[in-house]
C-alpha cells in the first residue's frame, strides 16, 4: 500500500513535466523542420557531407579519423573509441546545406577529442555513472520513500543527479562542436551568407534539444524532491 502511494505521488507530480515535455516537442519539431528545409537546398560548392567532414579534419591536421556511412536519419555521431565519424546516408552523400552543417558538427567532436577538450573528457568519464543513474535513480528513490528509508531515497536522488550532470556537461560540448563547424563553414568553405545562415539554423535547433534534455533532468530531480518531502511529512 505504501509502495503504491509512492508511485501514485510520482505520477501525480507529473504535471511538473508538462512544460518540459512541450518544450522538448517544440525543439524536435524545429530540428526536423529546419533539417527538412535545408536538406532540399544544395550548397554552391557541390560538397557532400563526407567531403565537408574530411575537409574540417584536414584543416585541423587530423588524419587518423575514419568517416563512414550508417543507416537511419539524423543518427549521426562521433565514436571516440574507434575514431569514426558516423554519418547517416542523408548526410554522408548529400550536397545539402543541412548535410554540411551536421557533418561538420560531428567532425567538430573529432577535433575536440584530438585536442583533449576538457568538457568532452569529463562527459566521457561520467557516462558509467550516468547509465547507473538512469537505470536505478528513480526506482531507488521511490522504494526509499515507500519503505520510509530517507537514506535510500536520497541515494536514488544522488544517482539520478549524474543524469543531470551529464546533460549539463553536454551543453558546452555540443555548443563548442557547432561553433567549430560554423567557423569552418564561414571561413574556409566560401559559402554564401544564406548558406552559412541555413547551416547555423540547423545546428542551433539541434542544440536546443540538449537544453530540453537538461530541463527534463532538472524537472525530474525537483519532482523526486517533492515526493521525498511528501514522504517525510507522512512520518
Amino acid at each position: 500500500m505504501i509502495m503504491g502511494h509512492s508511485y501514485l505521488m510520482y505520477y501525480m507530480t507529473g504535471f511538473i513535466m508538462i512544460p518540459v515535455f512541450l518544450f522538448a516537442l517544440a525543439c524536435q519539431f524545429r530540428v526536423k523542420s529546419n533539417f527538412n528545409k535545408y536538406s532540399k537546398i544544395a550548397n554552391s560548392r557541390g560538397m557532400t557531407g563526407a567531403d565537408a567532414a574530411f575537409r574540417l579534419l584536414q584543416l585541423n591536421g587530423i588524419t587518423d579519423v575514419r568517416i563512414k556511412v550508417i543507416p537511419g536519419t539524423l543518427t549521426d555521431y562521433y565514436d571516440p573509441k574507434n575514431k569514426e565519424i558516423c554519418l547517416s546516408q542523408d548526410v554522408f552523400s548529400s550536397r545539402s546545406i543541412a548535410a554540411i552543417g551536421v557533418a561538420c558538427h560531428e567532425a567538430g567532436h573529432a577535433c575536440q577529442h584530438a585536442q583533449g577538450y576538457a568538457p568532452l573528457k569529463i562527459r566521457n568519464a561520467v557516462i558509467p555513472a550516468t547509465r547507473i543513474g538512469t537505470l536505478l535513480g528513480v526506482p531507488l528513490c521511490l522504494i526509499g520513500v515507500a519503505i520510509n528509508s530517507e537514506a535510500m531515497a536520497y541515494i536514488g536522488l544522488a544517482f539520478y543527479g549524474f543524469v543531470a550532470l551529464f546533460q549539463l556537461i553536454t551543453l558546452p560540448v555540443e555548443f563548442d562542436a557547432s561553433k567549430r563547424a560554423l567557423a569552418t563553414i564561414q571561413n574556409n568553405f566560401y559559402f554564401t551568407e544564406d548558406e552559412y545562415s541555413g547551416a547555423k539554423k540547423v545546428l542551433t535547433a539541434a542544440a536546443l534539444t540538449y537544453v530540453a534534455a537538461l530541463a527534463s533532468a532538472i524537472a525530474t530531480i525537483f519532482r523526486l524532491l517533492l515526493i521525498i518531502a511528501g514522504g517525510n511529512r507522512r512520518r
